[in-house]
């Protein structure tokens, strides 16, 4: 999803747990965080709530999997 929402090009292959992301990656945007949130209620068939997404979600691709993960079981 990072890939096709940021329009990597494959770079995500070689990304891991530790993989920062706000601040490392420039396309990773507020309004492409936006079309993060909008893709992962659309997979998932989830609602995310605002006051549940923060930076600290999305500093790594971990940080990011973990939130996902605390998300689903939430819904």
């Amino acid at each position: 999803m990072l890939d096709d929402t940021l329009e990597l090009k494959g770079r995500t292959a070689r990304f891991d747990a530790d993989t920062p992301l706000l601040g490392a990656l420039p396309e990773l945007d507020s309004l492409a965080v936006a079309w993060l949130i909008q893709g992962l209620e659309g997979r998932f068939g989830i609602q995310i709530n605002d006051d549940c997404v923060d930076a600290e979600a999305f500093a790594t691709v971990g940080t990011l999997t973990a939130r996902v993960r605390d998300w689903l079981q939430k819904n």
